[in-house]
């Protein structure tokens, strides 16, 4: 991304960028550079105030657990919304510069809209596949973190359904905690996956320039 930035910048300096088509491209890829160190730096504070979690039940934990819990559960979260802001943001990136009209199909689309519409364009196909690739490789965990984005965003603070559920089964009964381990290493390949996606669709752009004479 910071090697298409440079590209861009180059083209700017060369051409002037009349329509500021090329401005646009920039700011939004530093703004994808900026947005991946901040969904690293959440897995990476997500990780760190797990370790102080040590009880297997909320009831349990000290006033000083419960604390660095709440730091776990906010930097979690920070990061699973990330994950599908990235991707989106990706999605809008690749919308404008392969002219897709994904708006067309969907007024506010996502990336896998985006995807969709690769395929029923047959527009480049070398990409659209390599991406769709990288989409199912990562499925199982990405729809682990769709459903508890959706869950927070849309019902309920995700940490809190499974609590939910336990009430349910008994009013009394002690609430286990959810699964954090689990969680973490569904948040990193998560990371995994959008990083996957990024150096993708970045590295076929710029070989797609290289190849028009565009070069830094």
């Amino acid at each position: 991304m910071v090697r298409t930035a440079q590209l861009l910048r180059q083209e700017m300096d060369k051409n002037q960028d009349p329509t500021h088509d090329f401005r646009k491209l920039e700011i939004w890829t530093r703004g994808l550079v900026v947005s991946l160190d901040e969904l690293e730096q959440s897995l990476n504070a997500a990780r760190h105030f797990s370790k102080s979690v040590n009880s297997g039940f909320v009831d349990d934990m000290s006033v000083q657990e419960q604390g660095e819990y709440a730091r776990y559960v906010y930097f979690y979260k920070n990061g699973f919304i990330r994950v599908f802001s990235i991707l989106d943001k990706l999605g809008t990136v690749l919308n404008d510069l392969y002219d897709l009209h994904t708006s067309k199909v969907k007024a506010h689309f996502s990336y896998f809209t985006v995807l969709r519409q690769f395929k029923f364009l047959k527009s480049h196909t070398e990409l659209a596949k390599g991406l769709e690739e990288i989409k199912d490789r990562y499925k199982t965990p990405l729809n682990a973190l769709r459903k508890r984005r959706n869950t927070e965003i849309h019902y309920m603070n995700s940490e809190m359904q499974d609590d939910l559920w336990q009430r349910h089964q008994g009013l009394s009964d002690k609430i286990e905690l959810e699964d954090i381990e689990q969680h973490l290493v569904d948040l990193a390949q998560g990371v995994e996956m959008v990083c996957r996606s990024l150096a993708a669709a970045y590295k076929y752009t710029n070989k797609l320039w290289e190849k028009s004479g565009v070069k830094a």
